[in-house]
């Protein structure tokens, strides 16, 4: 799932980019196909998880505790991009982490297929996760950066290009399963697909501007952390957090355990499993892109209602559904339901201008403890009570979310 940064600290290249046309559209593609591989790349992986525990003969707390390698890897990923974004560039940065999600895919083929073992898939989703979890930050940058310098909103169309990369890293592994072919070799394949892609894209992205450190403002790094801690007190701003929790738990969950609850709850085969999870995946892609349009129509507290409505409905047509046709239309669902929670809860948080780096920041925590913790959570209530009933966990968390949907409300200071 792709976070909201601070553009402020992105780029300071806008002025190497000027205003040449094709200059703009080349660094904008660019982001659309960063966006787009990170997507691809992580489906890949989550398409493939009932051969991954087929392959490693693990249980269903055991694929718990191996994803968590996934989110913890992310979360320093999250923690490193600043830095390496300040040191390298946007260009050797991304490329850097890139290819560190590039390695870490060719190891966790090599860990289920070649070698197998579950401590070498669990390090090797750690490279894998801290690889995406920095260009997850950058891409947002960069996109931000670009969007500002177009003047024209494009960070919707660049969340769907994240979510069209995970349609097609799901059918890509739909396709992989069908025609046996090894989780070493499919995610081999999509590695250098990866790194090819991105090698290309960004040459494209504006060279920094020559700084000297005289010409850097000192950080007041007492007041920004006093501000970042200050944040934390704000009752809104915590509702908007229970928002965020709540969708993305919903998300994160479904890219992490929904191929396995479909083949082990609903008696699919692991390829019918994949073909689940890219019709979650395209109706998110959905979602998203007509979030925008319907979102200034009727505004975000009663589209939030409407989604948490929606994904709830969702969630318990999933769990209870009798047959393959409504376990599809259980997944459509609880995908559109889930697709505009963490955008529209970035926005919110952003609202209040004069602390908006700090609060987007405090939000964008609460959604990532969502995917650090939902998948091993999930993974214990799913082997003591089985999946399907594990899966209720989200629907409490989703009615959590759209009960807390008035604290999006924008402020009257803040656009609509």
């Amino acid at each position: 799932m792709p976070i909201m940064a601070n553009p402020a600290d992105s780029s300071v290249a806008l002025a190497a980019v000027g205003s040449a046309r094709p200059a703009l559209l080349g660094w904008r593609n660019a982001v659309f196909a960063a966006f787009f591989v990170s997507g691809l790349g992580l489906a890949s992986w989550m398409s493939r998880v009932p051969a991954v525990r087929d392959g490693l003969r693990l249980d269903t707390a055991q694929v718990g505790l191996l994803i968590f390698g996934l989110s913890a890897g992310s979360v320093v990923g999250l923690l490193i991009a600043a830095g390496l974004l300040n040191r390298l560039g946007a260009r050797r940065a991304m490329l850097l982490s890139v290819s560190l999600s590039a390695s870490g895919l060719v190891l966790m083929g090599a860990g289920v297929s070649v070698v197998p073992s579950a401590p070498f898939v669990f390090a090797a989703l750690a490279v894998f996760g801290i690889g995406m979890g920095s260009v997850d930050v950058m891409m947002n940058v960069e996109g931000a950066a670009a969007e500002r310098a177009i003047g024209r909103t494009l960070m919707p169309l660049m969340h769907a290009c994240f979510s069209l990369g995970t349609v097609v890293g799901a059918l890509g592994g739909a396709a992989a399963s069908a025609w046996q072919v090894s989780v070493f070799w499919h995610l081999m394949i999509v590695a250098v697909l990866v790194l090819s892609t991105i090698v290309v894209a960004v040459r494209f992205l504006p060279a920094p501007v020559n700084t000297t450190e005289a010409d850097a403002p000192t950080p007041a790094w007492r007041n920004r952390l006093r501000d970042s801690l200050a944040v934390w007190r704000d009752r809104k701003l915590l509702l908007i957090g229970v928002i965020v929790l709540g969708m993305t738990f919903a998300e994160g969950s479904a890219n992490d355990w929904l191929a396995l609850a479909s083949v082990d709850g609903h008696g699919l085969s692991n390829t019918d499993g994949a073909i689940v999870f890219g019709v979650f995946v395209a109706a998110m892609t959905v979602g998203r892109v007509i979030g925008g349009p319907v979102l200034d129509r009727f505004g975000r507290v009663l589209v939030l209602r409407a989604c948490a409505g929606i994904g709830i409905a969702g969630l318990a047509l999933f769990i209870l559904a009798p047959n393959t046709p409504l376990v599809i239309a259980g997944t459509i669902l609880w995908g559109i339901g889930a697709s505009l929670g963490f955008p529209v809860g970035m926005s919110a948080a952003a609202d209040d201008t004069k602390n908006a780096a700090a609060r987007v920041s405090a939000v964008a925590i609460i959604g990532y403890f969502a995917f650090l913790v939902g998948p091993p959570v999930l993974g214990l209530l799913g082997e003591a009570w089985g999946i399907l009933n594990a899966l209720y966990l989200i629907l409490a968390l989703m009615v959590l979310a759209g009960l807390a949907a008035p604290a999006a409300r924008p402020v009257a200071s803040a656009p609509v």
